[in-house]
């Protein structure tokens, strides 16, 4: 059985608050062991940043090249906002994913979502939704379906039945 990323509130926070307006922003997961450790912010150069994404190809080259130096964090995957939209997939984003395993990580209206890209995925026929363990501070992680802020509570766990 496979072990859940997890994750910390702290980045999901700014993941979330990075969605609120203006273009897609996007960037990479990097992290070790399945904890995604930070998200390295790129530019978003695709033609119409407002509905799309695509990670600067030098910084995602230099990614790459970081990644093999020993002890250096990984590549766990991908980063972007819908800035008007669910945090979800959408068939754009399914057209470009490989079914490589990655995970991806969407913020948008709030809230982010995890997820996994496979082939014959759940949504799109590319992406199955990924629980994850929620890291808060030094309290044990709990296994939730996604993370939300609202103005009634600043954090608020989805929690998966």
């Amino acid at each position: 059985m496979e072990t859940a990323p997890r994750i910390s509130s702290a980045l999901l926070r700014r993941s979330v608050l990075l969605a609120h307006s203006g273009p897609e922003r996007c960037g990479i997961l990097r992290g070790r062991e399945g904890q995604v450790l930070r998200i390295d912010l790129t530019d978003n150069v695709a033609a119409d940043p407002m509905t799309q994404f695509e990670i600067d190809p030098t910084a995602l080259i230099a990614a790459h090249r970081s990644a093999r130096r020993r002890g250096a964090l990984q590549i766990l995957g991908w980063f972007h906002t819908h800035p008007q939209g669910a945090p979800e997939p959408s068939p754009t984003d399914a057209a470009s994913a490989a079914a490589d395993g990655s995970l991806w990580l969407i913020a948008g209206r709030g809230a982010a979502r995890l997820y996994r890209a496979v082939d014959s995925g759940a949504l799109h026929g590319r992406f199955d939704p990924v629980a994850f363990d929620l890291v808060v501070g030094k309290r044990a992680p709990e296994r939730v379906g996604g993370y939300a802020m609202t103005p009634n509570a600043p954090m608020e766990m989805m929690v998966d039945d």
